[in-house]
């Protein structure tokens, strides 16, 4: 699951549809395991509620039966949190700053006013990359994360050490690299995802970030099931919650055996 932003409702009502859930919103999912693929805030009205409900759900479930990766606008959230709008240096010629940003982009004043020190560090501590059942797992449909290092847990390990920095400019370009996005589509698309699975691993990405109903040409509340392309190699599953579309929730099948 992907791109909640700010719709705890749906949320629930997709997670107890899919069984994942009971009537009174509990974790009921067995053996299963969930994993949220980041961008729980802005553009949405209850970012915070969709956080805290999340981490009800992982306080219910077994051991790492729930997971989190950090998408761009938890990058954004937390950013505004920590630097508001101190001026980021540059050198062109207008001014940049998280606060700027977060206002063009969605950010929620409420979210900012009630978000505490404790919800702030365990975000710092969530991871950006995951592999499971053979599938290799991120926000954004992008080849930057490479620059973190060559395998997960070297990625996972830089982008947290920066993160635990104060340095604004260390901030602004993970904010930069999280937003970059279509790495997977066009002629050039499936090389890429074939590159990324060879040197981090995995048989498939599976991503959000960029809303699927977009790259099919529909309106995101006709969008049923997420969208598999570049040769197969990527899985596209933001509903556009947002916009009027689904809070997907993707069975994922183990990819080698696809």
């Amino acid at each position: 699951m992907s791109d909640v932003h700010g719709h705890p409702e749906k949320l629930k009502a997709s997670l107890h549809e899919a069984g994942l859930t009971d009537a009174e919103g509990n974790w009921s999912g067995q053996d299963a395991r969930l994993w949220f693929l980041g961008d729980f805030f802005d553009r949405g009205p209850d970012g915070i509620g969709v956080l805290r409900y999340v981490r009800e759900l992982i306080d219910q479930a077994p051991d790492d039966a729930i997971r989190m990766l950090l998408g761009n606008h938890e990058i954004l959230a937390l950013g505004m949190w920590k630097f508001g709008d101190t001026f980021v240096p540059h050198d062109g010629l207008s001014a940049r700053s998280f606060e700027r940003s977060w206002a063009l982009n969605g950010g929620q004043d409420r979210d900012q006013e009630l978000l505490t020190g404790d919800e702030v560090a365990w975000l710092l501590d969530r991871p950006m990359l995951g592999l499971d059942a053979g599938h290799l797992l991120m926000h954004s449909d992008t080849a930057e994360y490479v620059e973190w290092g060559d395998t997960i847990d070297r990625i996972n390990a830089a982008a947290q050490a920066e993160l635990h920095s104060d340095d604004i400019e260390v901030w602004w370009e993970i904010w930069r690299r999280m937003t970059a996005r279509y790495a997977f589509r066009g002629p050039s698309g499936p090389e890429v995802a074939r590159i990324m699975l060879h040197h981090l691993g995995g048989d498939r990405i599976v991503h959000g970030h960029s809303i699927v109903a977009d790259q099919l040409g529909i309106d995101p509340e006709f969008l049923t099931g997420p969208h598999l392309y570049a040769d197969g190699l990527a899985l596209g599953i933001d509903g556009g919650a947002f916009d009027g579309g689904p809070c997907l929730v993707v069975e994922l099948e183990d990819a080698a055996a696809d």
